[in-house]
């Protein structure tokens, strides 16, 4: 019996591993043949553009899936070390309890939502709207019996994890009547788990779920997913992460260090100056920098304490490298910024460069410091080894190029962009450099797989939580109050800075962007900040947030990778934010560095 259990978990393992790179691979070529047959036939590919935004929403739910699978939702964990060790199960036990109700309940409104919310005669091509629709409440279902399968070792455990489930019955029946008097009680309690590891989305979903239970619109959180997850821009996020995560699989990072140290190491800080071109490359694709950390933070933090960097110096600048390149093309974080806020997504790009520049200059004046105070030895500059090193990365080195004139002169649409970014890496990194082989891509895609999804399935909560403010009215009370108290634009943006940073300790860039920015657009506006320098003074505190406690995804990703408990990380970190944040009120009150290029180009 058990060898039959094990062969059948074995099957259906290898069935959702193909499941995964069969809609990824179809996510990146459908694109690429819409442009071959709109090219040389003068006809698209009827209903791609249907087809690939469907497949975002698969990917989001398969790579939910396997997010739960390998235990990989993005959570905070530095709450239960505060805790004795004889706690933790119970602890771990009650945040699995809590997972598998507020997961149970969405994968309950997400079946009302097909079921109800989708017109039957609606179709994806050939296919039945509702019957791709499905894969919502299946993932939902299987994440919360995902969450039960993890739960703590022990019957009991698993049993209790198990009896969360039961909870949605309770409210649709039993404590209908009084969910209103226990929204906040719940809210409450979500709140402090969220401290304890329960996964980002799982309290996303429920806060907005327990709002939506007091107005009886169960389905409005899947609509909300529904109708984002297949926007016309989403397939840009899994397709430009896949780019990145390719990169990552392979020798770019080794290639890109060698260049950028044969070019700036003669130069004071010239190391540093390579470690944070370094990341930014990479970031700018991956939008999660923790892959920067992950990938490239060993090798960087490296070389600089072997080139007589103190540690405690390398793995703070290393760390707070990570998410230098968000302001760059082509960054999903501005990606999304553009379609939540409705900005320019071309004029978004444009304003990012010149505060890209700026920050990244900042840093490389603090390495050039510490350089010089530390008497780092300098690189000789090498012609011939520069030349070599160019010849070796010229692949990579193209690809930013490569895209910035694809999709800023109009060849390609941002969608197509980015698979033909993924197409052209592929064929760079496992054909003409082979550090990937043929055999070895399928596992090289699903190394994306779960972050793509965690990521996706945070968003699609993200936006469930973002209808609610919105129906809530918050937007507009907040506008009101703000014009009646606050008399000063300055004093506005100060505030505003104040808040950003606020929401960095607790939420991460993606889903900070999809609540957030409904609420601060109109104060934007009401105070006369331009739609796009607000959007980079947006992008530039959440910068930062990726090294705010809590939450600080890159805080906890170098704590893991470098060996460092998180209180020595926040230490080490520490003077890099102080100087961040210095170039984020730069950035906030010379709006000229966001604006002066935009007008340039676009008048």
């Amino acid at each position: 019996m058990k060898s039959l259990l094990r062969k059948t978990a074995r099957l259906a393992w290898n069935a959702e591993n193909a499941l995964a790179v069969i809609v990824l691979a179809c996510l990146s070529l459908v694109p690429v043949i819409e442009i071959v047959a709109r090219t040389w036939f003068k006809t698209g590919l009827l209903g791609s553009t249907d087809y690939v935004q469907h497949l975002v929403l698969w990917i989001t739910f398969v790579g939910g899936m396997f997010a739960s699978r390998e235990q990989r939702h993005l959570s905070v964990t530095a709450g239960v070390s505060l805790f004795p060790a004889s706690w933790r199960v119970w602890i771990s036990t009650g945040v699995s309890f809590i997972s598998v109700a507020v997961v149970s309940c969405l994968a309950w409104s997400a079946f009302l939502f097909v079921k109800i919310g989708i017109d039957p005669s609606q179709t994806v091509g050939v296919i039945r709207t509702q019957w791709v629709a499905f894969i919502m409440p299946v993932g939902f279902a299987v994440m919360a019996l995902r969450f039960v399968v993890h739960a703590p070792r022990g019957i009991l455990c698993k049993t209790m994890a198990a009896c969360g489930a039961a909870v949605l019955v309770l409210m649709l029946t039993v404590c209908a009547p009084f969910v209103g008097r226990l929204v906040w009680p719940l809210a409450l309690l979500l709140a402090l788990s969220f401290a304890l590891g329960t996964p980002i989305f799982v309290v996303l979903g429920g806060l907005a779920q327990l709002y939506l239970f007091g107005t009886g619109q169960l389905a409005a959180l899947p609509n909300e997913s529904y109708t984002m997850l297949t926007g016309p821009i989403m397939p840009t996020i899994p397709l430009f992460s896949l780019a990145g995560y390719m990169l990552s699989e392979s020798k770019a990072g080794v290639r890109l260090v060698r260049l950028f140290r044969a070019l700036f190491g003669w130069m004071p800080g010239g190391l540093t100056i390579m470690a944070i071109l370094v990341s930014a490359f990479f970031t700018t694709f991956t939008g999660a920098s923790g892959v920067t950390i992950i990938a490239l933070g060993g090798l960087l933090s490296f070389i600089l304490v072997q080139s007589g960097y103190k540690r405690g110096f390398s793995l703070g600048f290393v760390t707070s490298c990570g998410s230098l390149g968000l302001l760059f093309p082509p960054s999903l974080a501005v990606i999304l910024y553009g379609v939540v806020s409705h900005v320019n997504i071309r004029h978004l790009f444009v304003a990012g460069i010149v505060p890209g520049l700026f920050v990244v200059a900042v840093m490389s004046a603090v390495g050039a410091v510490a350089s010089r105070q530390s008497r780092i030895p300098r690189v000789p500059f090498d012609a011939g080894e520069a030349a070599t090193a160019l010849r070796e990365s010229a692949w990579e080195i193209l690809l930013p190029v490569f895209i910035l004139v694809g999709f800023f002169k109009g060849f390609f649409t941002l969608v197509e962009t980015s698979a033909i970014s993924v197409l052209y890496v592929v064929i760079v990194e496992v054909f003409v450099n082979r550090d990937i082989k043929v055999r070895d891509l399928p596992r090289a895609l699903l190394t994306c797989v779960p972050i793509v999804g965690g990521v996706l399935v945070i968003l699609a909560s993200a936006k469930g939580l973002s209808y609610c403010v919105i129906d809530a009215e918050i937007p507009a009370r907040l506008s009101a109050w703000a014009q009646a108290s606050i008399h000063s634009k300055y004093v506005f943006l100060l505030l505003l800075n104040a808040a950003l940073l606020v929401v960095g300790c607790f939420m991460d860039i993606f889903s900070a962007i999809i609540v957030v920015v409904p609420l601060i657009a109109p104060l934007g506006a009401a105070f006369g900040v331009a739609p796009v320098h607000l959007g980079i003074i947006f992008l530039t505190n959440l910068e930062i947030g990726y090294l705010m406690p809590p939450v600080g995804i890159n805080l906890q990703l170098a704590s893991y990778r470098f060996g460092e408990n998180l209180p020595t990380m926040y230490r080490l970190i520490l003077p890099f934010v102080l100087v961040l944040f210095a170039a984020v009120l730069a950035v906030t009150y010379l709006p000229f560095l966001s604006t002066w290029l935009v007008h340039v180009i676009y008048g």
